[in-house]
This record gives C-alpha cells, structure tokens and sequence, in this order.
C-alpha cells in the first residue's frame, strides 16, 4: 500500500463499516413528505430492487446485498433487471409493477431518463425511491442517492495516469458508456478522469468537448476521441479497435468500467500495441482486481455496490419501521458509499491500495 496521508484514505473508504453503524450514521432525522409512512406495525415491507443488466458482476453483486439484508430483516425482496444496459422498458415495466404491489420503496440503478416519469409517478404513489450508484437527471425521480463519488473515482485513476506517464506524452484514448444518451455516472467518470490528469474541461458534465490537445499536469496530451462501450466487454474491445485504427500510439486508456477496460485490452493486444500501454478504470470487481494483479488494468477505483444495496433496503425498512430517513453526505447531494484507488504500482503522492487488500473487500 502507499502509506503517503493514509488517514486521508481510511476517510474515504467507506467500505469496512458495517450495514448497521452505516445505517445509523445515514438515517437522521424524521419522514416528513413523500415516502413511505412511518408504520412501526407487523405488515410486511416490499421493496424492489431494479438493476440495470445482469450481465454486469456490479449489479449481481447489488442484488446478492439486497438479498441478504432482506433476509435479516424480514423484507419482501423484488429483483428485477434491464435486459441490457440501456434497457429502459424493462425497468419502466418493473417501476409499475411495484406501484401495483404496493411495495413501500424501490431501489434503482436507472438506465437512463427515460424511466424518470415513472420513478416520478411512483414516488406520488407513495413509494419512497433510492437510486443506486446512478443518479437521475431528474430530481423529483428519486428521494435520495446512494453511489459512489464517481467524480472522484475518475480524478483518482487521472492523478495516477498523470504521475505514471512522468512527463511522457499522454495519447489518450476515452471509452465511455453511451453515445445516445446522458446519465451522470458517464460523464462523472470521464470527466473527472480528465481532471484528474490536469486537463482543462469545458463543460464538466459533457463528454468530448474538451480540447483534443494541450497540457496535462505533467507534459503533454492527445486525445484520440471517445467511443461508447455499453459497459461490455465486446463494446470494449469495438470502442478500442476503433480508436486504434485512428492512432495506433495510443499510450493511455480511460474506461468506463473493468468489462470494456478488459475488452479494450485484447483489442490492444491483437495488434501488439501492449508495450508501455495504461489502462484504468471503474469498478473494483474481483475480476477487475485480478486484471490489475495481473497488468491488464494499470489502477482502478474500487466502488461497493454490496453496501448501496445493503444500505438501500435498510433505510426503507427504518423509514417504514421508525419514521426515519436518509439524509445526503455533508457537502455532496447523494450519500457516498466510499472509493480506493487500487494499484500494484503505486505512485507518489496519490493514495492508493494494493491488490492484496482490495481482494479482501471486492465483490464479483
């Protein structure tokens, strides 16, 4: 491990805290508003939980955290998913479905804005509405969001990429989540990658509008392009062999998450383009981990999509049970469930775990 301003470090990993001190440091203040109603009776606690795909470990992982609170505490546990990432019908269809049951909350990685009028149309149902790991463009979609800083997650694997190149020049390549669509988690991560290498942004919430070359906080860079992913593997290894076809010197690759960083690689590698290559990304999955151990992902920021999950069902059976609810992380308007940059190669001055410690905590 890096041990430069590890205090710093343990602040923002959230992780090792358990689901019922987190709960209780989360749930301040009583229900007033919208949201299920303060009961405290015997009647049984629906909550559904709908992810975006579960061809994602992340959203597996999710699902196996929501089961095993509702296990404990009694909860009524729907699961429902996207067909595939950006499978905005299917979650719609799952959003009525729990207006129809009745359930007292919903649990939600939102695949994009088109399911917002009904998250809308739940929480005037009375249903109290949690996004997870994504937030909605919409306010009024949800009550509260439980996710990682995913900002921070992007300027973490930036810092390090700027101190790993050391003054070499960065020709970056950047492999998002859409092209047809806007969702926070996208730009987030993108855009904080960029800062985080020193790059000047334009508008921070927008993708691509940067200037395609200039400085970076240690020499300086290229940007090849952006290419969508879908978050898959095959969407990575397509957006990195796109990309390689416009410059094959691409020395840098940001990913949205560790399924297109994987997939990105062995695009990379067909072409015998591995030499010096920096791949990072998001995620910190097991399998991820394993990819860094073994130098197909140079850093990753590891995220605990166990713990939103964990976290979620909890805060909708307090709110049922005792009136309480949820309140945001001081300075942030969702609550952050914590991020580590992991890293077999640490670099000064950018705080980070090794793999060793991140297996001990991933999921997947």
């Amino acid at each position: 491990m890096n041990h430069a301003a590890t205090g710093g470090l343990r602040r923002r990993l959230i992780a090792g805290v358990s689901i019922t001190a987190a709960a209780a440091l989360a749930l301040t203040g009583c229900a007033s508003g919208n949201g299920a109603s303060a009961s405290g009776s015997d009647e049984e606690i629906g909550v559904s939980l709908i992810v975006k795909t579960t061809t994602n470990p992340f959203f597996v992982a999710m699902q196996d955290g929501a089961k095993t609170a509702a296990d404990k505490l009694g909860v009524d546990l729907t699961l429902a998913a996207g067909k595939e990432d950006g499978d905005e019908d299917t979650q719609i269809q799952a959003i009525e479905n729990a207006i129809s049951k009745g359930d007292a909350g919903i649990l939600i990685t939102p695949n994009g804005p088109g399911v917002e009028d009904a998250l809308v149309k739940a929480r005037d149902a009375g249903l109290y509405v949690i996004a997870l790991d994504t937030p909605p463009a919409d306010p009024e979609a949800a009550d509260i969001t439980f996710a990682t800083d995913n900002f921070l997650a992007g300027q973490e694997i930036g810092e390090w990429t700027a101190a790993k190149l050391d003054g070499e020049k960065a020709t970056i390549a950047m492999i998002d989540l859409f092209d047809d669509k806007v969702v926070s988690v996208d730009w987030a991560r993108d855009q904080g990658f960029l800062d985080g290498m020193g790059i000047d942004l334009a508008d921070d919430q927008t993708n691509g509008d940067e200037e395609k070359t200039g400085d970076y906080s240690g020499g300086e860079y290229e940007i090849v392009g952006n290419e969508a992913s879908q978050g898959a593997e095959d969407g990575g290894r397509t957006a990195a062999e796109t990309l390689l076809s416009k410059n094959p010197d691409i020395n840098v690759v940001y990913t949205i998450n560790e399924p297109a960083a994987y997939g990105a690689y062995q695009a990379f590698k067909a072409a015998g383009a591995t030499d010096d290559l920096i791949v990072v990304s998001v995620d910190g999955g097991c399998a991820g981990v394993e990819n860094v151990a073994d130098g197909v992902i140079g850093a990753t920021s590891q995220q605990y999509p166990v713990k939103m999950a964990e976290l979620g069902v909890q805060a909708i059976f307090d709110l049922v049970k005792t009136g309480e609810k949820p309140e945001t992380s001081d300075g942030l308007d969702f609550f952050n469930t914590g991020v580590a940059l992991v890293t077999d190669d640490p670099q000064d001055g950018v705080e980070s775990i090794d793999t060793a410690e991140a297996g001990e905590i991933c999921w997947g």
